[in-house]
């Protein structure tokens, strides 16, 4: 199953939720403004990230420039405590199932959470097209 992560008033998050529900792909969403994340939800994004902190933490946020928090200086659980206490230090949305994580909303990265069949199909239909 894909969760999605959101912010009601992000707009990426509301373009994550179209581009999820105009491809029938099923997910489970949750407003983590009213449902924060707590410790063991973060870890669980923070294993699935390829650059740690870098993918998920929001450095252009009010609340960070207001910290002033160095990220390289953080032991993981200081960034957990970080995130579980400050909640809009996460970048939203977040998609993610057990294996991939897409955070933010970028339309050619969504993609991999398609189907596989259906990602073969489209890539067959290019290869025709671009072979004709």
């Amino acid at each position: 199953m894909i969760n999605l992560y959101i912010a009601p008033s992000s707009a990426s998050s509301r373009k994550a939720r179209a581009w999820l529900k105009e491809h029938d792909i099923a997910f489970q969403e949750r407003n983590i403004k009213s449902k924060p994340l707590n410790a063991t939800e973060v870890k669980q994004i923070l294993r699935l990230t390829e650059n740690g902190s870098e993918d998920i933490i929001s450095t252009w946020s009010n609340i960070f420039k207001k910290l002033h928090v160095d990220l390289d200086s953080l032991s993981v659980s200081q960034l957990v405590d970080l995130v579980v206490k400050y909640p809009d230090l996460i970048k939203r949305p977040i998609i993610f199932d057990d294996k991939r994580l897409e955070v933010g909303y970028n339309e050619e990265e969504i993609r991999r959470f398609l189907p596989r069949e259906v990602r073969t199909a489209e890539l067959h239909h290019l290869e025709s097209q671009l072979s004709s």
